[in-house]
């Protein structure tokens, strides 16, 4: 053999080698999530997807699957995770809103030999119990109990928590840990629970809330679940002629909230950084499938937080950007 059919060959095997390397990285990871029209969920998706770009250059792909509705929320989830099984996926995110109904299709992610991370809702004790990687996102009960304990510390100590999505693990924790929060400094605090036809539907919460504050006029605090909630909650108030008078606080925020927040129709919002959510558990499991490499942090969490009339202005130019 010549030294230029040496060399010749010394690059061949090189380049053969290069390709196997490069054919390695490529994750095909999916992900389960809410609709993505909702607004929480938008923002979610697009940190999952920003994650993504990483994946796309090395060969691999996020695919959001979410359900079309909220009716029947852990039977379609659970369905989504078994779609994602069966579609070839290296790796799966997925919240555990439903446990009763969404463990065993997370199980069988995990008996397929899939690696998985819970986030958003579920907490480390899902991961735990499901043998998952890692959990990214908020406490919930935290959360809750934060928005009670707000509220309470600002004189307005009988609460209700309205509850659109009655039986979701996360949901139940927020309004737990409303309740827990507003009696830890002195209040009292109760559940409107509300059909999950209901979540999203300005008229629906805003026709419930408002009935209800009119039969039990000693509530002046308002927890809602979710920013589109918020501004229905907001709306009851007013209907019920009782704008001033009860405070609101709830989960997540946009633009409208916000601007709630600065014209003084809406008291806070609890921050949980959904945009992190979906960006970490995706850039987590991207990394894994590709080098092995792991956050021995199994709880990461991204909330949390309170947005008040304090850093409301501060907290405006990520919304604008889609990532608060």
């Amino acid at each position: 053999m010549t030294k230029f059919s040496r060399l010749a060959a010394t690059a061949s095997t090189a380049a053969i080698a290069v390709c196997a390397a490069t054919a390695v990285l490529a994750a095909d990871i999916f992900v389960v999530g809410g609709k993505p029209d909702d607004p929480f969920w938008s923002i979610v998706k697009r940190g999952a997807e920003d994650a993504g770009i990483v994946a796309e250059a090395q060969g691999g792909s996020v695919t959001w699957l979410g359900p079309q509705n909220y009716d029947n929320l852990g039977v379609d989830a659970a369905e989504l995770i078994r779609q994602a099984i069966d579609q070839g996926a290296d790796a799966i995110v997925g919240p555990d809103w439903v446990p009763e109904a969404m463990d065993p299709a997370f199980q069988a992610v995990v008996d397929a030999g899939i690696p998985l991370v819970i986030y958003n809702a579920g907490g480390i004790e899902a991961a735990d119990r499901l043998g998952a990687m890692n959990y990214v996102g908020s406490n919930d009960y935290k959360g809750g109990f934060a928005g009670g304990e707000y509220l309470g510390n600002k004189g307005k100590q009988n609460g209700v928590c309205l509850n659109t999505l009655p039986g979701a693990a996360n949901i139940e924790a927020f309004c737990s840990g409303f309740v827990d929060g507003i009696v830890s400094v002195g209040g009292e605090g109760s559940v409107l629970p509300l059909p999950a036809t209901s979540f999203g539907s300005a008229t629906a919460v805003a026709q419930a809330l408002r009935a209800h504050l009119l039969q039990h006029p000693e509530i002046n605090a308002v927890f809602a679940i979710g920013n589109v909630d918020a501004n229905s909650a907001v709306s009851g108030i007013a209907q019920a002629g009782k704008a001033g008078t009860v405070e609101v606080c709830g989960m997540n925020f946009d633009e409208s909230i916000l601007q709630n927040i600065k014209d003084g129709t809406q008291a806070c919002a609890i921050d949980q950084q959904g945009y992190h959510q979906g960006y970490l558990a995706v850039s987590i499991l991207n990394s894994y499938v590709n080098y092995g490499l792991t956050v021995p942090t199994r709880e990461i969490l991204t909330g949390p937080g309170i947005v008040d009339s304090s850093n409301v202005d501060a907290t405006m130019a990520g919304v604008a950007e889609g990532t608060r």
